[in-house]
């Protein structure tokens, strides 16, 4: 439609039409009349509102939308199409690993190939935009939502953001891919203790320099829709937030598209205590410039009185609904409102080609933490091998946000061990349940049957442990597939133990009696406190939730037909009580190891170190790679930065090499190291490469002591390595 058309629509709208188009609801109010009261009554929302809504949330499936797009449009005075709108966070019918293993291959390239398989499975499936990609900037591993997240770093964030959002978006202007909404603005990740919609509070540099550039990003690559965050900023809540959404968002960054609340956000002000009632809450939303209500009955219901009571403008509904009208229009729905939607094209999904592409995703995404005595790769048939733990033959590890994909289509990690092992040599035995308890679980782990599938009783456990140790005496390797459910990370997944369920410890525990080598496939959506298993296992592969191909995947690595190249994106904790930790934290007074004061007095833990069991950037491979002759230029715009490595082993590998800067001195406290490129480079066996960085003068800038942003003369360090921990540096001036 051209734009005068579009113009000439939204004049023609009536105030309660144009009402509708900036409310969201979910699909039970879509069902037959006599199973739509209920939810119309829940939240007190007029059949008028509904027959002229926006947007729908949650429904996927091609039939699924026609059907509810095909009817609501028959009763629609001027035809203007619904939003279906969806969470498609990390694949819709084709899981890739979580976000925080897509981090972990340091392979941004790679990962806009998954979104746009993503992006099209999800437009064939009906659904117009998705609620992705998080980019949150996350540090605390308490957090649940760390599963959504690429990590601890604005730098590594930001460049997976542009090409999530590009992935998801290709070829949007013909009516391929899906439109990409990009959360939680802002600043969700560093929600106090971890805990899921709790408070954030921080100055504004670190907003601006720390948790902004990934969000920025993403607006910058073009995505068509922001979400608020649950939190609050500054004392005040997001999606209330004036300076957040429109001095930031829309005048500083011109953020023209659509605002949406996260889920019943608007009305949720009043629980905040920044509202009274909904229309309070209501006033404040669209006055912060939020376009869509996401599932509350505020702007169905308030909208129109403080227009009449002159409490806001008419013109501010405008603004929202011609943004809304927008998007639709550039999505190609009012010439085609089912576009996209494909009952004939389920062969697209999961096919061969996007398994292809979700099982090289997925084998990057897979981080060696240890390897003693390089007991892996392993030989297929020269040794019994049995697998143990609930992930061993679990198609789980998919993860908790791959809504709509089907556990059945997943290859789990026995399956993917029959590739490489006779069956005569490889034994399997699950030997214990997840968890001894469904507790903090909550209302997911409520259900009786739920409980009894989960939970075993005394007699089970005992059966089934003493199949495993049985089994165990025969074996010369025992793999433990262990790790999280997955009901314990994600959405209100915060937790204060992140360690592996204590009675799979101790199940660990008694088989290591056995003194076999034993190999830890640590399966998780954060980083867990690994600090007794370190000294435990032989071997330790964390795996994330990889996803649909997640078991080929590992077979791959375990038998060395995949040299592991993930590398972490977040750091590790040596133990709970250190998080939030992360590497480019600030540098103090009294630095550990470096100041003048007695060990006593300086910046530690009297119980614990201070540094992570793996660090930022971590990871190990089957290769033995040095660093050497590192050396900077420094020229009138440029800084080149040159290392040299050298993979000393018969094996081919990829090798990330990160590059870290840090500002000697400067107005304001530095941190001690920033990330400011990375390459991930093929390195043949037995060969070497040079390897050059080139940085300008934009790198070294920051939110100076005036807030101006810009970069101080003076002394700085290049650190070059294989993570933040192990690097080599060299000093230079500006």
């Amino acid at each position: 439609m051209e734009e005068q058309q579009l113009k000439q629509l939204l004049s023609s709208l009536s105030l309660i039409e144009k009402v509708g188009q900036l409310v969201q609801l979910s699909g039970e109010f879509f069902k037959t009349d006599s199973l739509v009261v209920g939810p119309l009554q829940k939240l007190g929302i007029s059949e008028e509102i509904l027959g002229n809504v926006g947007s729908v949330l949650n429904v996927a499936g091609s039939k699924k939308t026609h059907e509810i797009q095909k009817e609501y449009l028959e009763k629609s005075k001027h035809k203007i199409p619904l939003l279906f709108m969806g969470d498609v966070i990390y694949g819709y019918r084709t899981i890739f690993p979580i976000p925080l293993g897509l981090g972990a291959t340091w392979n941004p390239d790679l990962i806009f190939e998954a979104y746009k398989v993503i992006g099209e499975e999800a437009r064939l499936s009906g659904l117009n935009v998705t609620f992705a990609p998080m980019v949150d900037l996350v540090r605390d591993a308490r957090w649940g939502r760390c599963l959504e997240s690429t990590g601890e770093d604005q730098y590594l964030n930001s460049e997976f953001a542009k090409k999530m959002v590009a992935g998801l978006q290709y070829n949007l202007e013909n009516q391929h891919g899906i439109a990409s909404c990009v959360k939680h603005f802002a600043a969700y990740g560093a929600v106090e203790a971890g805990r899921e919609y709790n408070t954030v509070d921080m100055s504004e540099r670190r907003l601006r320099e720390t948790y902004l550039p990934a969000y920025h990003s993403a607006i910058t690559a073009g995505s068509k829709m922001v979400m608020t965050s649950f939190n609050t900023y500054d004392g005040v809540p997001v999606t209330a937030n004036k300076y957040l959404l429109k001095q930031i968002l829309r005048n500083e960054w011109r953020f023209d598209g659509v605002i949406i609340s996260d889920y019943a956000a608007v009305s949720e002000l009043i629980d905040h205590g920044v509202a009274s009632n909904d229309a309070e809450a209501t006033s404040l939303a669209i006055n912060a410039s939020v376009d869509i209500d996401m599932k509350s009955p505020c702007y169905a219901n308030e909208l129109i009185q403080l227009i009449e009571q002159g409490k806001i403008r008419e013109s501010q509904i405008n603004e929202a609904v011609w943004r809304v009208l927008k998007l639709k229009n550039e999505l190609g729905l009012f010439e085609n409102p089912y576009q996209g939607a494909s009952c004939e094209a389920t062969n697209i999904f999961n096919n061969e080609n996007a398994r292809s592409l979700a099982l090289k995703v997925a084998r990057e995404s897979i981080v060696l933490l240890q390897n003693k005595n390089q007991i892996l790769p392993l030989v297929p048939n020269k040794q019994k091998i049995l697998i143990v733990g609930p992930y061993a033959d679990n198609p789980s590890l998919i993860g908790l946000w791959a809504v709509y994909g089907k556990k059945e289509e997943t290859v789990t990690i026995l399956k993917g061990l029959t590739k490489y092992q006779k069956p005569d040599l490889l034994f399997y035995e699950s030997g214990c349940s997840i968890l001894n308890k469904t507790d903090e679980l909550g209302e997911f782990g409520s259900a009786a049957n739920f409980q009894e599938k989960l939970v075993w009783d005394n007699q089970k456990r005992n059966a089934h442990l003493e199949k495993a140790l049985s089994l165990g005496e025969i074996a010369d390797v025992i793999i433990f597939a262990l790790g999280e459910h997955t009901m314990q990370s994600g959405e209100a997944g915060s937790r204060t133990e992140i360690s592996l369920p204590k009675n799979q410890k101790q199940f660990v525990k008694k088989l290591m009696a056995l003194k076999k080598q034993t190999i830890l496939l640590c399966v998780s959506g954060r980083p867990l406190v690994l600090t007794d298993e370190v000294k435990q296992f032989d071997a330790i592969l964390q795996l994330w939730f990889p996803g649909t191909e997640g078991g080929n995947a590992v077979a791959d690595v375990l038998f060395g037909q995949t040299n592991p190249s993930g590398r972490l994106s977040m750091s590790f904790p040596y133990h709970v009580g250190q998080s939030p930790v992360y590497y480019n934290h600030f540098k103090t007074g009294r630095p550990l190891g470096k100041s003048n004061h007695s060990n006593r007095f300086v910046s530690k833990f009297i119980d614990s170190p201070v540094s992570p069991l793996f660090p930022f950037g971590y990871g190990l491979s089957y290769s033995q790679v040095k660093y050497s002759k590192l050396s900077v230029d420094v020229l009138e715009q440029q800084i080149l930065i040159h290392v040299s490595v050298e993979n000393q082993s018969s094996r081919d590998c990829y090798e990330t090499i990160q590059c870290y800067i840090q500002d000697v001195s400067a107005s304001v406290v530095r941190p001690v190291l920033e990330l400011k490129r990375f390459k991930k480079i093929f390195l043949p066996a037995n060969k070497k490469e040079d390897v050059l960085f080139s940085l300008t003068l934009e790198d070294l800038k920051f939110y100076r002591q005036d807030m101006t942003f810009d970069f101080e003369s003076g002394q700085f360090i290049a650190f070059i390595g294989p993570n933040s921990r192990d690097t080599l540096e060299v000093s230079f001036e500006i």
